[in-house]
């Protein structure tokens, strides 16, 4: 080991500390799925230095990808469902006197 490699590992736990607060108090549902893939990307990355490649791999793929974008969906479909039902009682409101 070299003598920057606790400095990258512990700037690695800084941002995963970081990022990990940051995905609770950001009040963007979007913005705390890009924090938490942010975050799975830098435990990727920390895996791979700890000479882990098959599970910094898993975790790149899976974590930081699969999980954001079935997050991202799921965000973004709830938010469209409740934009058309709520457009769907405001007409329905609108006819009652």
């Amino acid at each position: 080991m070299t003598s920057w490699f606790p400095i990258l590992q512990l700037f690695l736990l800084l941002g995963l500390v970081v990022l990990g607060f940051l995905v609770f108090r950001l009040h963007s549902l979007m913005a705390s799925a890009v924090a938490l893939s942010a975050a799975s990307l830098l435990l990727a990355l920390e895996f791979y230095l700890l000479h882990a490649p098959d599970v910094a791999i898993a975790e790149a793929s899976i974590g930081a990808g699969l999980t954001t974008a079935i997050l991202m969906l799921a965000i973004r479909t709830v938010q469209r469902r409740a934009a058309r039902d709520k457009a769907e009682k405001s007409s329905s409101e609108g006819g009652q006197p």
